[in-house]
């Protein structure tokens, strides 16, 4: 005789107890189905409420829990390798207009820029947007803009100082992370870039501290509409490497917690490309797609060093593929600083940073 069914026992079969797709090494050792149920010791009501000589014995319980969260996760495992074959999503392709930055054209002008080129999407910078309406012009005429292109704001780039340690500050910050979000969700945008603007880098921030102060800015993104990417900056004490954006990320326990990655970026904060490939894929919505030379090293490289996607030496189908296998499909926006690249035409930047985007995935077969 068993004691089966006991409710609190069950094996949640039908809702997976995990959200986050299961990373496919796990994928591929957790094969087998789940049990169906587990046979325990019989015993009355009785002997279930004494504490003298029961036969569920510590052992026991303990051998039960473990079958019992063993079987939820194969079940979720058993989920996900299933989604795993689903088709997935298509590239979509950006421009964050640091790429035509050195060109002075107005918010307006960059977004004819990114449509006539071909792009899905921007992410445009809220210091040209604040220049445009300083000057008379209107938000409404923008989105109007970028509706007529077909386009979508995916991300923004702003630097509300959301994670210094004063308070005085912070709360100052907050305030502009809340008008930056307004602005963008004004366009129709539904993302903005959340860097460790402000921050010392000689006084690094402590990451739990990060951490919930990041919850907070998600919090109120999620009541404006615009959800907040933490975002590393290569170096830098703070938020520099992908371990410690995405240590951030997970230790806010936000729900709608995500991460604006970027190659160089990736590079310069020394971090492993196949870290990468630990992360949720739903933490990947936006990345920034660069590459960098040989030379400079990494220790003095700079911004301006970036080149277009495939120019350089980063193991870029490695990382497209890296997002495949964790299932992300994050928009891949061009985000280069290279002050020859300003110099020319801005349509002609535009057209050929985007076609060496499209190359380079080809080129990795995903």
């Amino acid at each position: 005789k068993s004691i089966w069914p006991i409710p609190e026992l069950r094996i949640a079969q039908q809702r997976p107890v995990y959200s986050v797709p299961i990373a496919p090494f796990f994928r591929d050792v957790l094969i087998a189905p789940p049990p169906n149920r587990i046979n325990l010791p019989s015993m009355s009501p009785n002997e279930m409420n004494s504490d003298n000589s029961s036969p569920l014995n510590r052992r026991d319980m303990l051998r039960a829990s473990g079958l019992i969260a063993g079987g939820a996760l194969l079940a979720n495992a058993s989920t996900t390798r299933a989604d795993h074959h689903k088709k997935p999503a298509p590239w979509r392709y950006g421009l964050n207009m640091s790429t035509i930055r050195g060109q002075n054209l107005s918010a307006a002008e960059e977004i004819e820029i990114a449509g006539k080129a071909g792009y899905d999407c921007i992410e445009p910078w809220f210091r040209k947007i604040a220049e445009y309406t300083k000057s008379g012009g209107k938000l409404k005429d923008l989105k109007k803009r970028i509706d007529g292109h077909g386009l979508t704001v995916e991300s923004a780039i702003g630097f509300a100082p959301w994670i210094v340690a004063d308070k005085a500050r912070r709360a100052k910050g907050f305030e502009e992370a809340k008008r930056d979000m307004d602005t963008i969700a004004q366009l129709g945008g539904i993302r903005i870039a959340a860097p460790p603007a402000g921050a010392a880098r000689n006084s690094p921030v402590d990451p739990m501290q990060a951490a919930e102060r990041y919850a907070k800015l998600l919090d109120l993104g999620v009541k404006m509409g615009v959800i907040p990417q933490v975002e590393m900056w290569g170096g830098h004490t703070s938020i520099g490497t992908v371990g410690k954006a995405i240590s951030i990320a997970i230790e806010s326990g936000h729900p709608k917690a995500c991460f604006l990655g970027d190659v160089y970026h990736t590079y310069k904060g020394g971090s492993n490309f196949d870290g990468l490939k630990l992360i949720p894929g739903v933490f990947l919505q936006t990345f920034h797609m660069n590459d960098y030379p040989a030379d400079p090293p990494r220790e003095t490289i700079r911004d301006e060093h970036r080149v277009y996607t495939g120019d350089g030496i980063a193991p870029i189908s490695d990382i497209l593929k890296g997002f495949r296998q964790v299932g992300a499909a994050p928009v891949l926006s061009l985000e280069v600083f290279n002050k020859t690249y300003w110099k020319q035409d801005a349509l002609q930047v535009a057209k050929t940073g985007l076609r060496k985007m499209k190359e380079s995935v080809a080129k990795s077969g995903v």
